[in-house]
């Protein structure tokens, strides 16, 4: 770029055109924004103003652009499904959900790109749940005129890989069956079909079947086998009552029985921890805790945002919840709307 220094009240010639303002200012009582690109007519319009102090401006070389278009070009390297754009606006490109969902980030290459001067990609977190409209991350080029192979090599590793940097996974309705073991007694029974519907549906699902069962392998079996081996398996699969701690609980033994398996035991995050998951063919299991089954904000209600909205029961799945685990009162902002009221550990 050339840096200029130019006079209000005297003429400027015409190769000014397409030069950038680096600071505000007033011409004739009309305020000018810094990063305006000056027309012909605004060069006339300077000339005729009273005279003032010299301003400066850029003006851009072949293979440079404006802080508005550079914003643009990376931004729709970065956006993924599920997002709407707003802006520019003083080189900013706001990022919406387009859809209640979960937010998705690739975290390590987004801090492979914010390496990169002078661009600025900066989010929510990953795993947040969202709402249609809320905004969930930025795209911000701080120069007023930057080399375009920059953003070109940004918008290379924002698009690295089979998804861009940030995208929301919209919710999935899904049908969902509810498999009780008789330890969870009667009395506590309407406490928790209310505590597990509000979470169901307030994730835009359905609970098809909730099932008691006596404690017994047999018994277990028979009725985790009504909610896969049917012609339309349900979807997802949540019990209450398994002893998280022993092989041999019944709705263990029901698992391997049926050809599934045990994906994980138990996850890094608190409260929740003892939560274990599992598949049987293309059905996810989801083993609530106690507190998690009743009136606790745990990371139950991390973990089924992200099951509901297309993810699978795998390993790398639970990983996720590590980073930013220690659910405390402070990060509710992260949880579904249904649990953001409910109990949650200080600390």
């Amino acid at each position: 770029m050339q840096v200029q220094r130019v006079s209000p009240g005297r003429r400027l010639p015409a190769r000014l055109v397409g030069s950038v303002l680096t600071r505000d200012l007033t011409v004739s009582g009309s305020r000018w924004s810094k990063g305006r690109r000056l027309t012909s007519d605004d060069l006339a319009a300077l000339a005729a103003a009273d005279p003032g102090d010299p301003v400066t401006v850029l003006v851009p070389e072949a293979g440079e652009l404006h802080e508005d278009e550079a914003a643009i070009r990376l931004a729709a390297a970065v956006a993924g499904l599920g997002l709407t754009t707003r802006g520019p606006n003083q080189s900013r490109v706001d990022l919406l959900a387009e859809a209640d969902g979960v937010l998705n980030v690739r975290v390590a290459d987004l801090e492979r790109l914010n390496r990169i001067d002078p661009l600025e990609v900066f989010t929510a977190f990953d795993g947040q749940v969202v709402a249609r409209g809320d905004l969930v991350a930025s795209v911000k080029v701080a120069p007023h005129l930057v080399d375009a192979a920059t953003v070109d090599a940004g918008a290379r590793l924002a698009g690295f890989g089979s998804h861009p940097l940030v995208w929301v996974a919209p919710f999935i309705p899904s049908r969902v069956g509810v498999l009780v073991k008789e330890s969870v007694r009667s009395t506590a029974r309407a406490r928790f079909e209310t505590s597990v519907r509000a979470k169901i549906e307030g994730l835009g699902s359905t609970i098809v079947a909730i099932e008691y069962v006596e404690d017994d392998p047999d018994a277990v079996e028979q009725a985790m086998a009504g909610f896969v081996r049917r012609p339309d398996p349900f979807d997802l699969v949540l019990t209450a009552g398994a002893a998280s701690t022993d092989p041999l609980d019944p709705c263990f033994l029901a698992i391997t029985a049926l050809g599934g398996r045990l994906v994980r035991r138990g996850v890094p995050a608190h409260p929740g921890s003892m939560l274990w998951l599992a598949r049987i063919g293309g059905t996810a299991i989801l083993g609530l805790p106690t507190c998690g089954a009743y009136s606790k904000a745990t990371a139950a209600d991390l973990l089924l945002p992200r099951l509901l909205s297309g993810e699978g029961a795998s390993e790398k799945t639970v990983a996720k919840l590590g980073h930013g685990g220690i659910l405390t009162r402070s990060q509710r902002f992260r949880f579904p709307a249904y649990a953001r009221e409910l109990d949650a550990p200080d600390g």
